[in-house]
């Protein structure tokens, strides 16, 4: 599945609140102390992860592609 978003990166944080896993930053670090994510083939557990176009994420079961757009300003 993609996922788009703006700029040149989302944090794994702001990544878990798009797909509405987790609605605050706190409920962020919990769900990542149980369910470590995978960036890439590696196992991710930071909050702050800074994620970039091209990016694959696994949650779950389920994979996410990245696809960066540019800021209405670039």
């Amino acid at each position: 599945m993609e996922i788009r978003f703006r700029g040149a990166h989302i944090t794994v944080g702001q990544l878990l609140k798009k797909l509405d896993i987790v609605s605050s930053g706190g409920e962020v670090k919990l769900f990542l102390e149980d369910q470590p994510i995978v960036v890439n083939g590696q196992s991710e557990s930071r909050r702050g992860r800074k994620l970039v176009a091209g990016d694959k994420v696994r949650i779950g079961k389920q994979t996410y592609v990245l696809k960066g757009e540019p800021n209405a300003s670039d």
